[in-house]
């Protein structure tokens, strides 16, 4: 018999099917992430991936070596986000929205996402600059196509407070600034790979930072993740895509979900303690 289906947390992401249309003929998805906090073998599986984007398992015990601390005490003092010290849970609401949409973009859409955006972070409680999720698609491994595919997401979050705010927005209007930090982007992700000894990715990267020899195509993404009693479809609706330049390869996704601030909180909290 064939072994049972091992869940991944982003089978908690669905695709409600409600479109909400904007300005110039645009759409936006609406997404639920249903999550499960008692499903624990598969919260497990996501602290230990979600864990190593901050510090890989495998590095973890050289760099706390002379600290005095425990692998949880050093995730804690020095990886992660500050769960009470501002701006550590707004800083916390990002990066876990950074890394769901990545996991979409590589678990769901086939892309290759890298993940070296948190690893090199010197402070804890300061976001990392740049382009939010970088995403490579390749018609052929190993070779070179004109079809082959950049994506650049932008997301933003809403986990707490009282009245909605348009994250959507923020997010198109952060997307608008991602063509011209490509380059910048790009060679970040590349440097972490070669400081990282991982030189064959590096080299995949290095394909996309030659547009003018080797064309490839584009896809951008404005992502609005919300608590959902934050999610207020009237004002999605009211976004602009007007001043982006490359709206017609934007696409716009809101995500909703129930006791998002909660979730983000326990995840960080099964990571540290299970490493």
């Amino acid at each position: 018999m064939p072994p049972p289906h091992k869940k991944h947390h982003t089978d908690w992401l669905v695709d409600t099917k409600t479109r909400l249309a904007i300005a110039g003929g645009r759409e936006v998805e609406v997404w639920e992430f249903n999550h499960d906090g008692t499903d624990t073998a598969t919260m497990s599986a996501w602290a230990k991936h979600f864990r190593n984007h901050y510090c890989l398992d495998a590095e973890i015990d050289k760099l706390r070596k002379d600290t005095g601390l425990s692998r949880t005490e050093y995730l804690i003092k020095y990886k992660f986000p500050d769960i009470e010290e501002k701006p550590g849970p707004s800083i916390r609401a990002g990066d876990f929205g950074e890394i769901l949409i990545a996991d979409f973009l590589e678990f769901m859409g086939g892309f290759w996402v890298p993940r070296t955006r948190y690893l090199d972070r010197v402070i804890r409680n300061e976001s990392t600059k740049g382009s939010d999720v970088i995403g490579f698609k390749y018609v052929k491994e190993g070779s070179v196509s004109a079809n082959d595919l950049l994506a650049i997401f932008e997301t933003k979050t809403q986990f707490s407070g009282k009245k909605p705010s348009n994250r959507l927005q923020t997010a198109v209007n952060d997307s608008a600034k991602d063509q011209r930090r490509k380059g910048e982007s790009l060679n970040a992700v590349k440097q972490v790979l070669f400081n990282k000894k991982r030189a064959a990715e590096a080299n995949k990267v290095g394909r996309f930072q030659r547009e003018i020899d080797l064309p490839f195509k584009e896809s951008y993404g404005a992502v609005a993740l919300v608590e959902k009693s934050l999610y207020d479809a009237a004002l999605v609706s009211a976004t602009d895509c007007s001043k982006h330049k490359k709206a017609g390869q934007l696409r716009l996704i809101v995500v909703h979900g129930d006791q998002m601030m909660a979730l983000v909180h326990a995840l960080y909290e099964r990571s540290s303690n299970e490493a």
